[in-house]
Protein backbone atom coordinates (compact mmCIF):
# COMPACT_ATOMS: atom_id res chain seq x y z
CA UNK A 1 0.00 0.00 0.00
CA UNK A 2 1.82 3.17 -0.78
CA UNK A 3 2.22 5.89 1.55
CA UNK A 4 1.39 9.13 1.07
CA UNK A 5 4.17 12.05 1.23
CA UNK A 6 4.51 15.14 -0.47
CA UNK A 7 4.76 15.80 -3.85
CA UNK A 8 7.91 17.13 -5.74
CA UNK A 9 5.99 20.32 -6.67
CA UNK A 10 2.19 20.85 -6.43
CA UNK A 11 -0.20 19.08 -8.51
CA UNK A 12 -1.22 20.88 -12.08
CA UNK A 13 -4.79 19.91 -11.72
CA UNK A 14 -5.58 20.90 -8.28
CA UNK A 15 -2.59 22.32 -6.51
CA UNK A 16 -2.65 20.05 -4.24
CA UNK A 17 1.01 18.76 -2.41
CA UNK A 18 0.35 15.76 -1.06
CA UNK A 19 0.94 12.98 -3.19
CA UNK A 20 1.23 8.85 -3.46
CA UNK A 21 4.35 6.80 -5.11
CA UNK A 22 2.14 3.94 -7.63
CA UNK A 23 3.68 1.95 -10.31
CA UNK A 24 7.10 3.97 -10.28
CA UNK A 25 5.25 7.34 -10.66
CA UNK A 26 3.95 10.12 -8.24
CA UNK A 27 -0.14 10.63 -7.93
CA UNK A 28 -1.51 13.17 -6.47
CA UNK A 29 -3.29 12.20 -3.04
CA UNK A 30 -6.33 14.48 -3.62
CA UNK A 31 -7.32 14.24 -7.36
CA UNK A 32 -5.38 11.42 -8.78
CA UNK A 33 -3.67 12.99 -11.28
CA UNK A 34 -0.31 11.35 -12.23
CA UNK A 35 2.38 13.73 -11.34
CA UNK A 36 4.18 15.15 -14.93
CA UNK A 37 1.64 15.06 -17.03
CA UNK A 38 0.38 18.63 -17.96
CA UNK A 39 -3.31 18.80 -18.64
CA UNK A 40 -3.77 19.77 -22.30
CA UNK A 41 -4.00 23.90 -21.90
CA UNK A 42 -5.39 23.64 -25.59
CA UNK A 43 -7.96 21.34 -25.14
CA UNK A 44 -11.65 22.82 -22.81
CA UNK A 45 -11.47 21.05 -19.67
CA UNK A 46 -14.27 17.96 -19.64
CA UNK A 47 -17.71 18.82 -18.16
CA UNK A 48 -18.29 17.70 -14.84
CA UNK A 49 -21.60 18.57 -13.65
CA UNK A 50 -22.12 18.71 -9.75
CA UNK A 51 -25.51 19.39 -7.94
CA UNK A 52 -24.44 21.76 -5.31
CA UNK A 53 -25.74 22.64 -2.14
CA UNK A 54 -24.99 25.53 -0.50
CA UNK A 55 -26.54 27.41 2.75
CA UNK A 56 -27.52 31.16 3.69
CA UNK A 57 -28.76 31.31 7.24
CA UNK A 58 -31.29 28.14 7.71
CA UNK A 59 -31.93 27.95 4.27
CA UNK A 60 -30.49 25.36 1.33
CA UNK A 61 -29.85 26.14 -2.25
CA UNK A 62 -29.54 22.98 -4.39
CA UNK A 63 -28.36 23.81 -7.93
CA UNK A 64 -26.17 22.76 -10.68
CA UNK A 65 -23.12 23.89 -12.22
CA UNK A 66 -20.89 22.43 -14.86
CA UNK A 67 -18.48 25.19 -13.72
CA UNK A 68 -19.13 25.45 -9.82
CA UNK A 69 -16.07 28.04 -8.86
CA UNK A 70 -17.51 30.38 -11.28
CA UNK A 71 -21.38 30.00 -10.25
CA UNK A 72 -20.72 30.10 -6.55
CA UNK A 73 -19.12 33.15 -6.84
CA UNK A 74 -22.09 34.92 -8.32
CA UNK A 75 -24.29 33.38 -5.53
CA UNK A 76 -24.29 35.44 -2.40
CA UNK A 77 -24.06 32.04 0.44
CA UNK A 78 -22.17 31.99 3.96
CA UNK A 79 -21.31 27.87 3.35
CA UNK A 80 -20.73 24.89 0.64
CA UNK A 81 -22.23 22.55 2.26
CA UNK A 82 -21.67 19.64 -0.38
CA UNK A 83 -21.22 18.53 -4.00
CA UNK A 84 -22.57 15.19 -5.65
CA UNK A 85 -21.77 14.47 -9.41
CA UNK A 86 -24.89 14.80 -11.52
CA UNK A 87 -27.01 17.39 -13.88
CA UNK A 88 -30.10 18.44 -14.05
CA UNK A 89 -32.18 15.20 -13.66
CA UNK A 90 -30.58 14.91 -10.41
CA UNK A 91 -30.54 18.49 -9.11
CA UNK A 92 -34.50 18.15 -10.26
CA UNK A 93 -34.74 14.81 -8.10
CA UNK A 94 -33.48 16.09 -4.88
CA UNK A 95 -36.13 19.41 -6.07
CA UNK A 96 -39.00 16.73 -5.69
CA UNK A 97 -37.63 14.61 -2.80
CA UNK A 98 -37.49 18.10 -0.75
CA UNK A 99 -40.94 19.65 -2.54
CA UNK A 100 -42.29 19.80 0.79
CA UNK A 101 -39.98 22.45 2.70
CA UNK A 102 -39.25 24.34 -0.38
CA UNK A 103 -39.10 27.96 0.07
CA UNK A 104 -39.07 29.28 -3.83
CA UNK A 105 -36.66 28.29 -6.81
CA UNK A 106 -34.21 26.45 -5.61
CA UNK A 107 -34.34 27.66 -2.24
CA UNK A 108 -34.91 24.68 0.71
CA UNK A 109 -35.52 25.19 4.23
CA UNK A 110 -32.97 23.64 6.23
CA UNK A 111 -34.96 20.90 7.89
CA UNK A 112 -34.11 17.36 8.89
CA UNK A 113 -34.27 15.62 6.09
CA UNK A 114 -32.34 18.27 4.00
CA UNK A 115 -29.52 18.29 6.65
CA UNK A 116 -29.80 14.15 6.77
CA UNK A 117 -28.89 14.14 3.12
CA UNK A 118 -26.40 16.63 3.16
CA UNK A 119 -24.13 14.34 6.22
CA UNK A 120 -23.98 11.79 3.58
CA UNK A 121 -22.89 13.67 0.98
CA UNK A 122 -20.47 15.17 3.70
CA UNK A 123 -18.75 12.02 4.54
CA UNK A 124 -17.24 11.19 0.89
CA UNK A 125 -14.94 14.29 1.77
CA UNK A 126 -14.50 18.12 0.95
CA UNK A 127 -16.51 19.12 -1.49
CA UNK A 128 -13.67 21.20 -3.66
CA UNK A 129 -11.34 17.97 -3.35
CA UNK A 130 -13.97 15.71 -4.81
CA UNK A 131 -14.79 18.10 -7.85
CA UNK A 132 -11.07 17.61 -8.48
CA UNK A 133 -11.29 13.97 -8.27
CA UNK A 134 -14.08 13.89 -10.60
CA UNK A 135 -12.15 16.31 -13.14
CA UNK A 136 -8.85 14.58 -13.18
CA UNK A 137 -11.03 10.99 -13.91
CA UNK A 138 -12.93 12.63 -16.59
CA UNK A 139 -9.49 14.52 -18.04
CA UNK A 140 -8.07 9.76 -17.80
CA UNK A 141 -10.94 9.27 -19.90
Amino acid sequence: MPTERRLPGPCPLCGSTAGRRTDGAWHCALCGWRYGDAPDSDLPLPRVDVVYYIRFDQRVKIGTSRQPRRRLASIRHQELLAFEQGGRSLEQQRHREFAAVREGGEWFTLSDDVRAHIAVLQRAGDPWQLYARWLSTALRS
